[in-house]
């Protein structure tokens, strides 16, 4: 049974990577919620496109920015680490100083703009859990990752604030939060290469697991797919079942919005501190359970009508955000404890593409879904989660098949 982990602040920031990188996580989010709520604002009104144009440049440059993901994985495996952080922050920051160029109606030149943004956007995650796994190990590690989620979705909230309040200033506000984007991501590029973590996988003892073969993680792959649509649920699915079906006020969805990104942010840790004493196998598809159990929730809440629907949808929102904070907690810790040191960062890449697929398609099918109505919608995404829970739960670990060999090997030898 593996060990619980004690919440100790200090040595929390240590294991995320020291006091500098923790400013430069909260520097780097904070620029990203100023940004990334209303870059499709900035496309329709500063630069004067159509909806649907900025919209698919968007998805577009979301999409294509995981083409870099294998590259980023070999690059981590050569040892780089705060290296590719702060490469993953400067990628934005050309992103953000080419849509400060771009002149209006330049379709194309904001797509280019959208892609250095997602390019930076899908290449951090895998970068930061890489550094994070170099300078924290076991629980220690799990519990790290947890407070950057937490520190990051805290940045994102406090950003999208004061966007908010600054976007009475019109068009003109829009490209002074642009700017100030582009100057915190410089800012936090800065701070994290500043910290000098390298890994240096050819010194790794060459025995156990650390020489090991790279895991295929075929069914966790896949299931992360269905996963990650979790993470787009409170703002996609639930504002649009609340509008479209339930016909409430906007007010709805953005509580139950703020009320997700509070509970990331005080519950992400002692979550998973107190989940530590199960596997993180057993907690992953734990997680899946709590996930399908909400969903089919928010199935119940809708047929209760406009009068007492939208209060259980806040609610059982409540149970998702659970959901989701397990999830966070424990995937790609998960997948740091699978991947023998010297592929991490092809691991950890290869568990990015699956994330950034899902996001990417989600907001696509559960619009689809939902246009058949909530049972459709709900539904779907019950059984859907329920089947990728059942599939990380019975999946056996390559290096535990393999060692089951090599001791059958040696007994009849």
């Amino acid at each position: 049974m593996a060990t619980t982990t004690k919440i100790q602040p200090r040595a929390l920031v240590r294991a995320s990577g020291g006091p500098r990188y923790a400013v430069a996580l909260a520097v780097d989010a904070l620029g990203t919620g100023l940004l990334r709520p209303f870059l499709l604002l900035y496309g329709v009104t500063v630069l004067s496109l159509s909806a649907s144009a900025t919209g698919i440049a968007m998805t577009v440059g979301a999409v294509m920015g995981l083409v870099c993901m294998p590259a980023v994985g070999r690059w981590l495996d050569r040892g780089a680490r705060s290296t590719v952080v702060a490469a993953s922050m400067l990628v934005r920051v050309l992103g953000v100083a080419l849509l400060l160029a771009t002149p209006a109606g330049h379709v194309w030149l904001f797509a280019t703009a959208a892609l250095f943004l997602g390019i930076g956007n899908q290449a951090w995650p895998a970068a930061h859990a890489a550094l994070v796994a170099t300078v924290a190990h076991g629980r220690e590690r799990d519990t790290a990752l947890a407070g950057g989620r937490a520190l990051r979705n805290a940045g994102l909230g406090a950003g999208a604030i004061l966007a908010t309040a600054c976007l009475a200033g019109g068009t003109t506000a829009l490209q002074a939060l642009a700017a100030v984007t582009g100057l915190a991501y410089l800012a936090a590029a800065a701070l994290a290469w500043s910290v000098h973590v390298h890994a240096h996988p050819a010194a790794t003892p060459a025995k156990g697991r650390d020489d090991g073969p790279a895991p295929s993680m075929r069914a966790l792959l896949a299931a992360n797919v269905v996963y990650a649509f979790c993470l787009n649920v409170t703002e996609i699915a639930v504002p649009l079942v609340l509008v479209t079906q339930l016909h409430t006020s906007p007010v709805w969805s953005a509580a139950i919005f703020v009320a997700n990104t509070v509970l990331v942010v005080t519950l992400q840790v002692p979550v998973t501190v107190l989940m530590s004493r199960f596997s993180r196998r057993t907690v992953l598809a734990l997680a899946g359970v709590v996930l399908t159990a909400s969903y089919l929730g928010f199935l119940a809440a809708t047929s209760l009508g406009h009068g007492w629907g939208a209060p259980a949808i806040a609610t059982v929102a409540v149970v998702c955000t659970i959901g989701e904070i397990i999830y966070a907690g424990s995937a790609t810790a998960f997948v740091t404890a699978l991947a023998p040191a010297h592929v991490l960062g092809r691991a950890l890449a290869r568990f990015q593409l699956s994330t950034g697929f899902g996001l990417a398609a989600s907001p696509a099918v559960i619009t689809a879904l939902a246009s058949h109505g909530s049972a459709i919608l709900w539904g779907s995404l019950a059984a859907a989660t329920l089947i990728s829970a059942s599939a990380v739960a019975t999946e056996k670990d390559q290096r535990t098949r393999l060692s089951g060999c090599c001791r059958r090997a040696r007994a009849g030898s």
